[in-house]
């Protein structure tokens, strides 16, 4: 199993190499008495009053590392099965059950990310890399270290489009309710997959997402799928994040020297 977890990863981290980056203290982060992050402080605030959601995040770890000596890259079970923690799974629809069926069995070869194609926009939050937010009053950006790609999220009161292009993150916009950032998406392309078991999502797809910054340290996204073609009925998982600090983002390309993707035959 270990071995299969790290050969479905290949195509995520090709060409990866163990590198020396950036150590610089990062500005504004809490201290301990001992000079430690203080991770539990209070989220701190923009100038405006909101919650200020910038910094580097990784996802949760919750499950063991897939391979000796990677304990900066372990692999969260949303990755692996978004549904995970649903009692009943994901709802679903017959055709797509057979699909994520079919691609379970052939250990993801088609997947989008084996191809170093870019990520849907679950997989960019459940992908083990540090993720940058930058915030502005009217714009949140999301800087990616995988094939170093961007997200914006537009926070100035804009509708989301009627006849959007299709595209692998969709159009986002977001409206705060409190401390809460409400972001709804639309206009994602077909053929996208919310996990390495191959969830699908579907261009009939509207997500969305509650960003909420518990403390400095942990940030808490809850994610609704409303897409019809693919579910059953709309569901929804609540994802955790954990800051990074004093470090920044590793400039890092997928098929920058690929050598994986031929071997990935499945069964």
């Amino acid at each position: 199993m270990r071995l299969f977890v790290w050969a479905a990863l290949a195509g995520t981290f090709a060409g990866t190499l163990p590198a020396q980056w950036v150590h610089y203290p990062t500005a504004g982060v809490p201290r301990t008495a001992n000079g430690t992050p203080d991770l539990n402080a209070p989220a701190p605030r923009t100038a405006g009053g909101k919650p200020d959601f910038s910094g580097i995040w990784a996802p949760e770890k919750n499950r063991p590392c897939p391979r000796d000596g990677c304990d900066d890259m372990q692999i969260g079970q949303e990755f692996l099965n978004i549904g995970w923690s649903l009692r009943e799974g994901l709802p679903y629809q017959p055709w797509a059950a057979a699909l994520v069926k079919e691609r379970t069995a052939t250990l993801g070869r088609d997947d989008p990310a084996t191809q170093c194609l870019p990520g849907s926009l679950i997989k960019i939050h459940t992908t083990p890399l540090l993720r940058k937010i930058v915030q502005t009053p009217g714009l949140m950006v999301l800087l990616s270290e995988r094939n170093t790609s961007f997200r914006q999220i537009f926070l100035d009161g804009r509708s989301l489009p009627e006849d959007p292009q299709p595209s692998w993150v969709g159009y986002s916009s977001g409206k705060w309710d409190g401390d809460t950032l409400v972001v709804t998406t639309n206009g994602f392309r077909d053929g996208l997959w919310l996990d390495r078991n191959g969830s699908p999502l579907t261009s009939a797809a509207k997500m969305t997402e509650r960003f909420r910054r518990v403390n400095f340290g942990k940030l808490e996204i809850e994610i609704t799928v409303d897409d019809p073609k693919a579910y059953t009925r709309p569901w929804t998982v609540k994802l955790n994040q954990f800051l990074v600090v004093d470090t920044e983002l590793l400039d890092y390309v997928c098929l920058e020297n690929e050598k994986s993707l031929t071997h990935f035959v499945g069964k």
